[in-house]
């Protein structure tokens, strides 16, 4: 199926809102795009990633419906791709999919979706979260955040995203939060338990070796920018950038 544009008349406001639908079943291609339409959208639709990725780039829409089993580009492929674009990076994304189980939903929100629906799903409810990410949109383009930076290391709390000398690094969501609290805060000593308040909350199975290792895989992942994460006095961590006149019994690499 090659692509296809199909517009409607107007309903509510002169300016459309256009939406891409990705979604290799005809049928439900076909239905989302009469629903939508509608509804007064415009809708751009085609069945396999790659076709959407041009379509994306040429159209520029307000959001995407992104099917999770797609050919030649799947779902996961096209949505780290967008995430990875500045120019597509905060465009919200629905990723639509059979598969019911949790570890497919958090791969697909981890890859930077903003939503997950399963299908067999209604009308009703697709409308509803198109509505709702679109205010969401909305509310993040008014209120948008600059990266976070720390020499070469690039940080985007919205799209989770992580730079170091232009490559992408591949953070946990543990890793990450620990990261935004000591780029935020810079040479400030932080103890192990406040640390692990701020990110793990209350969970009483948590203890300083579990911070310890988030702590050294950072610090892997971060070693071409050398030694900036300090361990004080065995017990506490901060941000900093080596001072060899400073006196190094205070703090130790582990």
């Amino acid at each position: 199926m090659g692509l296809h544009v199909s517009k409607c008349l107007f309903k509510k406001s002169l300016v459309m809102t256009k939406i891409l639908l990705v979604e290799e079943d005809v049928l439900i291609l076909e239905l989302v795009q009469f629903n939508l339409e509608k509804e007064g959208y415009l809708v751009h639709i085609t069945t396999d990633g790659e076709q959407g990725l041009a379509l994306i780039e040429k159209e520029k829409p307000d959001l995407i419906i992104l099917g999770r089993m797609l050919p030649v580009l799947n779902g996961y492929e096209v949505c780290k791709s967008l995430r990875l674009n500045k120019e597509t990076e905060s465009i919200p994304i629905i990723i639509i999919s059979a598969r019911n189980n949790e570890e497919d939903k958090i791969i697909c929100l981890e890859l930077g979706a903003d939503d997950y629906i399963t299908k067999p799903f209604s009308s009703r409810e697709l409308l509803a979260r198109i509505k709702a990410r679109l205010r969401e949109g909305q509310r993040k383009y008014v209120v948008r955040k600059k990266p976070l930076r720390w020499g070469e290391l690039e940080i985007d709390t919205e799209s989770y995203i992580v730079t170091l000398a232009n490559r992408t690094l591949n953070l946990t969501v543990k890793e990450f939060n620990l990261l935004v609290i000591l780029v935020t805060n810079p040479y400030q000593i932080f103890k192990r338990e406040y640390l692990m308040q701020k990110v793990w909350g209350n969970l009483t199975n948590i203890d300083t070796r579990t911070i310890n290792a988030h702590v050294h895989n950072l610090r892997n992942k971060l070693k071409a920018l050398g030694p900036m994460i300090d361990t004080v006095r065995g017990v506490e961590y901060r941000l900093s950038i080596p001072d060899n006149s400073e006196d190094e019994s205070d703090y130790e690499q582990i």
